[in-house]
């Protein structure tokens, strides 16, 4: 089936159910970013692959939403579709709540499956919805009948991560965790998040492509944990270490069954943002519920003296594959055939030659010319092109080690290339310099600095529709909450907290121009503490980002004194921490790119 016969096939059983609209998140059961193939349901429905959006069917039309890192890719997969598009996050546009609102009749119903919609979600459509008196059905999973040989669950086993990497026992992490919510009067806590419950049992797992994460649902009481994940998943050793912890083993699903028994006497800790409404919902009206932000969300985001060293560690090693790349691309464009596909696979060639690699960290983003311009473009057979010794090449891409993992785009030079592109170029490596070195009071957000990085681009008329950094997560996610850098406030992103040390963020400026060039440039910085005086803490940050920044891009006339001190001192990092690893004409061919301007 196309996604026209899809839809038409999910409105036919609309019909039948009598239901007004059918909402299809972007979500699994845990409400995360990126999903396995099981959960794609969005993307099955609309075409759209992107991993953000949310899509809207009636009786008669279907909607999808996404932000503006996709609405490029969005409107070449729509095509021929007859969806509608709308951009998230633009006041002049109706936001999915709007729409429902005009096109369910009073007394209709809107129905969604409730495990891929989060507690505050429902209570959302549902409070926006009643004055309408709109009924809210939440355990119907529609795309599943429509779904022919819909991929299963993950079947992949799970690992442990030792402590010597993750810097803190479970049964230190569970301590904290019981204190906080005795402090909060709870006894027992629900955890559905991915991440939170990997991080705090040192789990990782293979069930979503690209992220280290386990599918399981976390239940801490005061004297144990239930964990609930396919039991096939743990290994005997896993299991021998959880009984240390008292950490129980039970059927994945029974979660929603084993909710319904808790009591009077249970209060119950949740956090809204990462619990589905089904889960919710099967809580007994009696239990007490307390909500709350999951400590974890915070604790794993400030890392631990073990694991930035160990992730400065991954760095390095992501350091020298990104410069053999870098290095091997510029001696090679021109005289071989290289693609967009090709060099993606050469750039993890060099990585899985570094010890202690897994796997890369998420999709691939390696973008030739006007490809380029889709943020969060993914090459295909259809799309891969080649490239030629001209124009500008966007690899943003990562590893994951059990060091932790790293997320770095670099835009290279293939050729010539005019005044315009070097002129953008330049003016996002200045963005991306002006926040590395900034100096600011603790108590800053990332909205208080988002300003220093759009600076130079807004200098020239020109803005980017996306955050400039994000969190990212050891060995979890690669984009962590709750921190980030954005000028404006995003409630979805969770990326608003103070900046705390130990924290690791990206900084990725950039400038896309539709139908002809993207240019972003990475890297990855710790949050550190700085000199404490009567005006307050300063917090600084530290580059843990090694890999040289194509200088056939920069005009150096168009940088300041400070921005190019600040390049200079960053190269020869580079060069001093990368160098001793490479062969001797890679070394003479870094000092080249490293050189002073």
């Amino acid at each position: 089936m196309n996604v026209l016969e899809r839809i038409t096939k999910l409105q036919s059983i609309m019909k039948d159910e009598n239901i007004d609209a059918y909402i299809v998140p972007s979500a699994d059961y845990h409400q995360s970013e990126y999903v396995g193939e099981h959960f794609k349901a969005r993307q099955f429905i609309t075409g759209f692959t992107g991993s953000y959006g949310i899509a809207v069917i009636t009786k008669n039309e279907a909607a999808l939403w996404t932000d503006g890192r996709y609405l490029i890719r969005a409107k070449i997969e729509l095509k021929d579709s007859n969806v509608k598009l709308f951009e998230m996050g633009t006041s002049s546009i109706l936001t999915v709540e709007e729409y429902l609102e005009s096109l369910i009749p009073d007394g209709g119903t809107l129905a969604f499956d409730g495990r891929v919609i989060s507690i505050n979600e429902g209570k959302n459509f549902n409070e926006k919805l009643s004055k309408k008196n709109i009924k809210i059905q939440y355990s119907l999973d529609l795309i599943d009948r429509i779904w022919e040989n819909r991929p299963s669950l993950s079947k992949e086993s799970a690992f442990l991560l030792d402590e010597k990497y993750s810097g803190e026992s479970t049964n230190s992490k569970l301590k904290r965790l019981r204190e906080f919510m005795r402090e909060k009067g709870t006894n027992k806590h629900i955890i559905a998040s991915l991440d939170d419950s990997c991080w705090l049992l040192n789990l990782r797992g293979k069930d979503v492509e690209f992220s280290p994460l386990a599918l399981c649902y976390v239940i801490v009481t005061m004297d144990c944990v239930q964990l609930y994940i396919d039991n096939d998943k743990i290994s005997d050793d896993i299991n021998e270490k959880f009984k240390e912890d008292n950490i129980q083993i039970k059927p994945y699903n029974d979660i929603y069954e084993d909710v319904k028994k808790f009591s009077k006497d249970d209060v119950i800790l949740l956090d809204p943002e990462r619990i589905n409404y089904a889960l919710y919902n099967n809580i007994p009206g009696e239990s007490l519920k307390v909500e709350a932000d999951n400590p974890c969300v915070l604790w794993k985001a400030i890392k631990n003296d073990i694991e930035i060293e160990n992730i400065k560690n991954a760095h390095i090693k992501d350091g020298i594959a990104c410069t053999k790349f870098m290095y091997w691309l510029k001696n090679n464009i021109g005289k071989i055939e290289i693609t967009e596909i090709s060099a993606s696979d050469k750039l993890e060639e060099f990585r899985k030659e570094q010890d202690g690699f897994l796997w890369p960290s998420f999709e691939p983003i390696c973008a030739y010319k006007e490809h380029a311009a889709m943020m969060h473009y993914s090459s295909t057979k259809e799309t891969n092109c080649s490239l030629h010794k001209e124009h500008l090449f966007l690899a943003d891409t990562g590893g994951n080690y059990y060091e932790g993992s790293t997320d770095i785009t670099r835009t290279f030079v293939l050729g010539p290339i005019s005044d315009e592109l070097k002129t953008h170029f330049t003016a996002v490596v200045r963005a991306m310099i002006n926040l590395s070195k900034a100096k600011f009071l603790y108590g800053c957000k990332g909205y208080n600095l988002d300003v220093l990085a759009r600076g130079p681009i807004w200098d020239l008329n020109l803005d980017y529709k996306c955050g400039t950094g994000h969190g990212v997560g050891y060995l979890l996610n690669i984009h962590e909450a709750p921190s980030g850098f954005r000028w404006y406030i995003v409630p979805s992103k969770h990326e608003t907290h103070t900046l705390e040390a130990g924290m690791i963020i990206t900084d990725e400026p950039g400038i896309y121009i539709e139908n002809s060039h993207g240019i972003r440039i990475e890297n990855e910085f710790v949050i550190r503490k700085g000199e404490e005086n009567v005006f307050g803490k300063f917090m600084y940050m530290e580059t843990i980002t090694f890999a040289p920044i194509d200088l056939d891009g920069i005009n150096k006339d168009e940088m300041n004194k400070d921005e190019k001190e600040f390049l200079n001192n960053y190269h020869k990092m580079v060069y001093n921490t990368i160098a001793p690893h490479l062969t001797g004409d890679e070394q003479n061919w870094l000092k080249i790119y490293t050189r002073e301007i």
